[in-house]
């Protein structure tokens, strides 16, 4: 008799994929990881195919033979890059195509990050890393999101915005339009670099790759604890759009004045920098004094598994051994 797949679970993140096949009495079968998924780079079919490498990976490596791909349950994808409903729609439709499952649900990752932090699907969830995103959902299935697709969508933040205000700050007070600050020094001193003004060149002719540009963001935070106050002014700004972001998703969903998780993630949340996470606290308290703020440690294929659990209609006890298995 073969393998019962029940739920298959993806994590697609932009740098990295990761795959769980989950059985129906809520046992880890297998994992694989593969690569990044970005669509709006290679295109849906192409980065179907990096998602393909690591569904074959895990098939592969069942503890007993499977039917087929074709013959496994509900597949639950959280996916990077699925910003709107259209595109979850579209991502959709492509993934059912491949015939992966039974049945399949598309959302964004952020949807994953939320459901592994909690153990119902009721909470909000604020996600910082390279950019920013907040999703909340209620057990009814209601959900609140924003587009979360930069400037034109109102959002400001994540690890890659605080780069580039950052070095905005500080190439204004070297050369005298805008205020003094230590980010004028100890920005280009993170690359060995003597003046703003050899930062700007070594970006803009690639002397140093604009990818490595995250690396500042550690370095805002570090002058804004020793009092700089453009810097300590930038994370407060952050502090403040993460509230913002979480209350207006508290309220969609009738839980601002509930006892309701909102769980901080992604790289810049998790690293738990006490001048913002500490900031965070005090500004939810006044806005949403009910609310329970914690920072995610679960990884998110855990919320992609329990969210196609969900689905399924798995009793409480199934979801109970899956989360334990990630414990």
């Amino acid at each position: 008799m073969g393998v019962n797949v029940s739920v298959v679970a993806v994590d697609a993140g932009n740098s990295k994929t990761d795959v769980a096949l989950i059985g129906a009495d809520g046992t880890v079968l297998s994992t694989a990881r593969g690569g990044g998924f970005q669509p709006p780079y290679v295109g849906v079919e192409a980065a179907l195919d990096v998602l393909a490498g690591a569904l074959d990976e895990a098939f592969a490596a069942l503890p007993g033979p499977v039917g087929s791909v074709g013959s496994v349950g509900h597949v639950s994808a959280c996916l990077a890059n699925a910003d709107l409903p259209v595109e979850e729609a579209e991502l959709a439709e492509a993934l059912e195509a491949r015939g992966w499952g039974t049945s399949v649900q598309v959302r964004n990752d952020t949807f994953a990050i939320l459901r592994a932090g909690v153990d119902e699907p009721r909470g909000v969830a604020v996600v910082c890393g390279a950019g920013i995103n907040c999703v909340g959902m209620v057990p009814d299935g209601r959900t609140a999101r924003f587009p979360a697709i930069g400037r034109i969508s109102g959002d400001w933040g994540g690890g890659a915005g605080l780069a580039e205000e950052a070095l905005w700050f500080a190439a204004r007070a070297e050369d005298g339009r805008g205020e003094p600050t230590e980010l004028a020094r100890v920005l280009p001193g993170h690359f060995g670099l003597d003046s703003m003004y050899a930062l700007i060149e070594a970006l803009h002719r690639g002397t140093i790759p604009l990818t490595r540009r995250h690396e500042l963001t550690p370095v805002l935070f570090t002058t804004a604890v020793a009092g700089d106050p453009v810097a300590g002014a930038l994370v407060e700004r952050l502090a403040q759009e993460v509230v913002a972001m979480a209350s207006v998703a508290l309220t969609r969903l009738g839980l601002l004045e509930e006892e309701a998780p909102v769980l901080l993630g992604g790289s810049v949340l998790a690293a738990r920098h006490p001048q913002l996470n500490d900031r965070i606290a005090d500004l939810l308290s006044a806005r949403a004094p009910k609310a329970v703020v914690r920072v995610v440690s679960e990884p998110p294929v855990l919320g992609a598994a329990l969210l196609g659990l969900d689905v399924t209609g798995a009793a409480p006890e199934v979801h109970r051994r899956l989360r334990e298995q990630y414990a």
